[in-house]
């Protein structure tokens, strides 16, 4: 039976998890040391890793033969757990359990020994879902937990979290995944299944997840359901429905050279594949951001794309001055403002694009 990417390579061991080096290292110590806490809460942005360490600690905690802090994945427990055949795991998604009487149930449940393993672990996921009662409820337990139980909350908006359960557990902040680490990380996979990328292609990919490695391989698992064994830009760009980086490359040189006929014509073939004038705003956007990070080799480094694209955005930029980037990120900021009210968006792209076509014109004047 066919599994998903991100099932398929789900980590098992706190090695395994990607760019949070800095939590995995740390519970890997508590587990070794036998120092845990009796309650966590992991939180950051989606598909970042935290419903796996949580797995990964349960087991960490219970395994019977251990290395460095990590769970050996072979004995009887660790099977169990992963297989979900122990009761001694239980995971509860607050977003349907909720309620006070669910967390009621909860500690009443919470007071009995372990049946097989030897810690009790309640992962409650999206736990920011809990209403005020049911925290007050779980505020008790966690106040005076029995010693054979640990609490491993996980949520998306720690700021929904009562000051009051914040204070009783460890705080764990996952990072976004940077694009580099996921990018390495689509190679490896990629490598153990066959599989021939561009790297440009496998950076389309980064970028999109925005920080979520699970994002990133439900994305590699399409393109490659379209692509087979052999991905390319060109391929990712069209099955993601990314608009490629050349029309932004190209629509910033024709306004530099204020060919307002070829900009107008070309914002039309673009708005003729079906791209949204709102992304097509952000995109210029970002576009003269980039070129101006690319101005100057201490910050060209914070540039998050392949390296055949990175040649590009530097030949540009030497291209490109620095008055006329910053004069285009202030028309795309303001238009990117009027969008919303904007009843007209297809004219307001259109005036953009014209302004940014006269700037140079405007400079002129001004110097002469």
């Amino acid at each position: 039976m066919y599994r998903a990417f991100y099932r398929k390579y789900r980590p098992s061991t706190f090695t395994d998890v990607v760019g949070q080096e800095h939590i995995t290292k740390t519970l890997e110590n508590a587990v070794k040391t036998g120092k845990t806490s009796h309650a966590y809460l992991f939180t950051g942005s989606r598909g970042t890793g935290k419903t796996s360490c949580a797995k990964i600690l349960a087991k960490a905690v219970n395994c019977i033969d251990s290395h460095d802090g990590n769970p050996c994945n072979n004995c009887e427990i660790c099977k169990d757990i992963d297989s979900g055949a122990i009761l001694d795991i239980i995971e509860i998604d607050a977003a349907s359990n909720n309620g006070v009487d669910n967390i009621r149930d909860l500690r009443e449940e919470a007071n009995f020994t372990p049946a097989n393993a030897k810690y009790r672990v309640y992962i409650i996921d999206e736990v920011h879902m809990l209403s005020i009662g049911a925290f007050n409820a779980l505020l008790k337990t966690l106040e005076e937990p029995p010693a054979h139980v640990i609490f491993i909350l996980a949520t998306t908006e720690k700021n929904k979290i009562l000051p009051t359960i914040l204070s009783r557990c460890q705080v764990y902040d996952f990072n976004r995944i940077s694009v580099n680490d996921t990018v390495n990380h689509l190679k490896s996979i990629a490598e153990k299944e066959g599989i021939t990328a561009e790297e440009d292609a496998l950076n389309v990919i980064a970028v999109k997840s925005d920080g979520g490695m699970r994002d990133a391989l439900s994305t590699f698992d399409q393109v490659v359901s379209f692509c087979g064994k052999n991905i390319t830009y060109k391929d990712v760009v069209e099955n993601l429905n990314i608009l490629d980086y050349d029309y932004y490359f190209k629509l910033t040189q024709t306004c530099f050279e204020m060919q307002i006929p070829s900009a107008l014509v070309l914002i039309n073939e673009i708005l003729s594949k079906g791209f949204e004038v709102g992304n097509i705003i952000s995109g210029l956007l970002e576009h003269a951001r980039d070129l101006l990070v690319c101005k100057n080799p201490e910050t060209a480094m914070l540039l998050n794309v392949g390296a055949g694209i990175r040649e590009k955005y530097l030949k540009q930029a030497e291209i490109i001055p620095q008055d006329f980037l910053l004069d285009a990120l202030e028309l795309c900021n303001q238009a990117e403002l009027e969008y919303k009210q904007s009843k007209n968006k297809r004219l307001l792209l259109e005036l953009l694009i014209i302004r940014m076509c006269q700037l140079m014109d405007v400079k002129k004047k001004v110097n002469s």
